[in-house]
Order: structure tokens, then sequence, then C-alpha cells
């Protein structure tokens, strides 16, 4: 699908450039619908063309907007296992639509010398070998390279027996610059169709030969003696040699093939040698284990068909077409040798620069260089004064050396009054530290004194709260002892009054209160003398 877009992108191009009205690179959908239906039908795509209706919102249709539709929905149906039989009929058939849109604008010219089918034919020639154009960014353009230009015009020259003129066509590319289809076609008719001496046959001819070299992907063709099968004589055919098959007739004039050999990658050709020296015969083998054995007319003839061969059949499983790879091959070189010129140019223009900034900077330094000397003047009168400081400087340092010599004595001998001070200072700490050592330890038994006054305060206290509490209860205990000895005088009294003695009746010990001659009561003044003496005890 790919391929196939790609290749009859520049056809579609020139129906589309042929369907534009005022304004550039926008064609209406419904002029569009008839290229779609046409191409469609051609695929066997029907009503494909119905899409444009519901494809973006506008009424128009850039060119890079078309082929976006035509690749998803008309395209899309090819696959890469379509065979290249098809390919190239339905390359061939778009090809066709395409020029009947817009064979108007190429075939009305004011001196036609091409007839209207080499004028298609060289239409087909100039889109397989045209590009778009980078230059041009606003919208979308065709044109042939010139060195395309140059290949084909060159071709036609000398088909038609003329001398090609490459100096002549360099001017000539030069003052026309880019080479789109009407200046491509009169460029051949005016310059390079010999002006009218030629008959149409001989130009006729010419194209059709370009014709199969490009579109038809001829490599090679011309009359070769082919040993038969059944019966080994050898005998004339005109072939044709195309990528993937090689094609016999019996001579030029003659449209069906007499027969076909099937090219493929794992077919091969080589010389026949006869007596250890090469012959004008050699062999195609391929794969059918079929040996075809053909002679050409000479050693050059034969070389130049097995060179033929090698590239038939190195190209003979490719879609693309050979002319189409030789075209992209050209064209990737180009664009190599166009990178590589820009990246000269580059390194040209920065090489200028670096020259211009080296003279601007040689120029800097001679004006330094001048501007050295009289430096270099200056430094001269300027070092004679730095001698004569030099000198007025040793001086001083000489001058400044005893001084510092002085003056590290008087530091040695400061420094030792320093440690002698220290030292006494020290001295005195300790003395200091003693002291208060012993502050300390008198602080210390003070307030342990201190604290034995304060508990023998506290126990005195104590010893007098109790000697007034005891001086208390011995006062107690000798009102208790008064009140009982008063009434004990009571109860005796008592006594004696109620019950008399009789006579000779001595009174009972149990009955008498008063005390024996052993016990003695106890009296107050001795029970005064021993509280006393237990208060002064405590």
């Amino acid at each position: 699908m790919t391929h196939l877009l790609k290749n009859v992108t520049n056809s579609i191009w020139h129906a589309f450039h042929a369907l534009q009205s005022d304004t550039p690179d926008l064609v209406a959908k419904s002029k569009l619908k008839v290229l779609t239906a046409n191409i469609g039908t051609l695929m066997d795509l029907y009503g494909v063309e119905k899409g444009l209706e519901h494809y973006r919102s506008t009424q128009n249709l850039s060119f890079d907007q078309y082929i976006f539709y035509l690749q998803k929905e008309v395209f899309s149906s090819i696959t890469d296992a379509t065979s290249i039989q098809i390919h190239r009929s339905l390359e061939e058939g778009i090809d066709e639509i395409c020029w009947l849109i817009c064979k108007k604008m190429y075939l009305e010219r004011s001196h036609p010398i091409f007839e209207p089918n080499s004028v298609y034919q060289l239409f087909r020639v100039f889109c397989l070998l045209a590009e778009p154009e980078s230059d041009n960014m606003d919208y979308h353009m065709i044109s042939m390279h010139t060195d395309e230009v140059a290949q084909v015009a060159s071709h036609l020259v000398t088909s038609l027996g003329l001398q090609w003129d490459a100096a002549d066509f360099s001017a000539l590319s030069a003052a026309i610059g880019t080479f789109r289809f009407p200046t491509f076609l009169a460029v051949l008719e005016s310059k390079y169709s010999g002006g009218r001496t030629l008959d149409n046959i001989a130009l006729t001819e010419a194209i059709d030969d370009l014709y199969q070299i490009y579109i038809e992907n001829v490599v090679k063709k011309g009359y070769l003696m082919k040993k038969g099968f059944l019966l080994p004589t050898l005998k004339y055919f005109w072939f044709v040699l195309r990528p993937g098959e090689l094609l016999y007739f019996k001579d030029s004039q003659q449209k069906e093939p007499s027969g076909s050999i099937i090219l493929s990658t794992n077919c091969w050709a080589d010389a026949i040698t006869s007596g250890g020296k090469p012959d004008r015969r050699f062999v195609l083998s391929t794969p059918e284990h079929r040996c075809i054995e053909l002679v050409a007319d000479d050693h050059k003839g034969r070389l130049q068909w097995l060179a033929a061969l090698q590239i038939a059949i190195q190209h003979s499983g490719e879609k693309i077409g050979y002319q189409r790879s030789l075209a992209n091959q050209r064209r990737s070189l180009r664009q190599s040798v166009k990178q590589e010129k820009e990246k000269t140019r580059l390194e040209l223009q920065y090489e200028r620069q670096a020259r211009i900034a080296a003279e601007i900077q040689a120029r800097k330094l001679e004006a330094l260089s001048k501007e050295e000397g009289a430096k270099v003047h200056e430094l001269e009168e300027a070092k004679l004064k730095l001698e004569t400081l030099l000198q007025e400087e040793k001086q001083a340092l000489r001058d400044e050396e005893i001084v510092r010599n002085l003056q590290a004595r008087v530091l040695r001998e400061e420094w030792e009054r320093r440690e002698q001070l220290e030292k006494l200072q020290q001295e005195q700490q300790d003395l200091l530290e003693m002291e208060k050592m012993k502050r300390l330890e008198f602080e210390r038994k003070q307030q342990e004194n201190e604290h034995q006054l304060r508990d023998a305060e506290m126990r005195l206290q104590m010893l007098e709260a109790e000697k007034q509490s005891l001086d208390a209860e011995l006062r107690a205990a000798q009102q208790k002892v008064k009140r009982a000895e008063e009434a004990q005088i009571l109860l005796e009294a008592q006594i004696v009054v109620t019950r008399p003695l009789k006579s000779g009746e001595r009174i009972r010990r149990t009955q008498s209160f008063i005390p024996t001659t052993k016990e003695r009561p106890l009296s107050v003044e001795k029970f005064d003398h021993r509280s006393m003496t237990l208060q002064n005890n405590c």
C-alpha cells in the first residue's frame, strides 16, 4: 500500500493541480469525487468518494489532506501480499486516469513536436523521477532535479544519434532553476529534439526507448542466440530483460513474447569457457534446474549481458521498481552531497571568520607590540628606580634585622619576667586555695557548733518543760496529801465521837489510824525536800 501510493503521488498531484481553481493548493470536494471514484473503480472499490462529504468540515481540501484520505480509505485495501504485476497495472491505470484529467494543460502548446502518446510517456517518466520542492513551504509543488533532467535529456540525445553537450545544459539549468513538467517538456522539444530535422518516427522510438527503460524497467534488450531444449540448435531471438523476468521475441516488432524465463535470487548466470579461453556463450541457471545456453554477438556483448542479468536477478523481488530504486539512491546521494556541501560551506564560513578574526587579532597584536615597546622603555626607567629603591630596601632590611634582634631580646626578657610573674601568681593562687580550704573548714566547724548549741537549747527547753510539768504534779500531790491528812483527822475525830471506848478496852490496830512506833508518818517537810531534790536532778 505504501509503495503504490508513493509511486502515484506525483501523478495524482498533477491531476489535483489541474482541478485547482483560483485558490492555490485547494480543490473543491465535488471535483475530487470524480477522481476518487475513478481510482476506486480501478481498484474494485465502489462508493469510496462518498466519504469525502464527511471528511473534514470544509468544502475544499489541500493536497496533503486529500492524500491522507486516499491513504486511509482507498489504498488501505492494498496489502503486502499483492503481486508485483497487480502493483504495476494499478500504477499504470492511476497514471492514465490522472493524465486524462491534466493532459489538456500539457498538450495545448504553441509549437508541439512530440506526439501526444510520447508526451504521456514523458509525463510518466517525469512523475517517476520528480520530487517535492523543499524550498516551497506554502503549498505542495513537484519538480525534477537538474541531474535527473540531464540524465533523461542525454539518453534522448544519444538515442537520436546527436552529441550531448553537458556544459551547455549546465548553463541552461542554471538559467532555468526549477524543472516542472511544462518546463521539462519545453526544454526537450526546443533544445534536445533535433530542431525539427528528425522525423516523428525517430522521436517516437527514442521516447519509447526512454519509457521502456524508466517505466517498464528494461535493464537491457537486444538479439541473442538461444539454444533449444529439444533440438540443440541456436536460433536468434529478441530478448528483453527486466528485474524478475527475461522475455524473448522472434523480432523487435513482435508484441507478444515467444517465451519467458522467471528470474529470482536463486538464479545465476555464468560464462562458458572453451579450451580455457572465454567464449561468446554464457549460461543462465534457474531453480527448476534449467540451464539456458545463450550466445552473444561478441565478447563485449556477453559481458554486458552477464552484468545486466546479475542486476535483474538482484532486483527481482523488489516491488518498488528498479529505476525507482536507482532514482531513490541518486536522491539520497544528492542529499548527502548537499549536506556535505552545506557542511563544507559552514566550515569555509567558519574558516573565513577565523581568518578575519586572526587578522584583527594580528592588528591588535601589532598595536600591542608598539605599546609593549613603549612599556619596555618605561620599564627600563622603572628598573633603574627600582634598583635604587632595592638598595634602600636592603639597607632598610638590615636596619630592620637589627631592630628585630633587639625586639627579640626584649621579648625574651619580657617572657622570662612573665614566667616569674606566672610562677608568683601560681603560688598566690595556691595560698588562696589553702586559705579558702581553711575558711571552709572553720565554717564547717562553726556550723557544727551552732548545730550542737541548737540541740542543747532544745534539750534544755524540753527539760524545763518537763520540770514545770513535774512541779505541777508535785503541787497536785501535795494538795492531795494535805486533803488526805485533813480527811484523816476528821475521820479520826468522828470515830472517837461515835463509839467511846469501854473501860479497859484498847483500840485495835485495825481500828487505829495512828502510826506505830515502827511506822512514822511522812511529814510534809520531808516530802517537799524530796521534790526539790528531784527538781535539782532534772
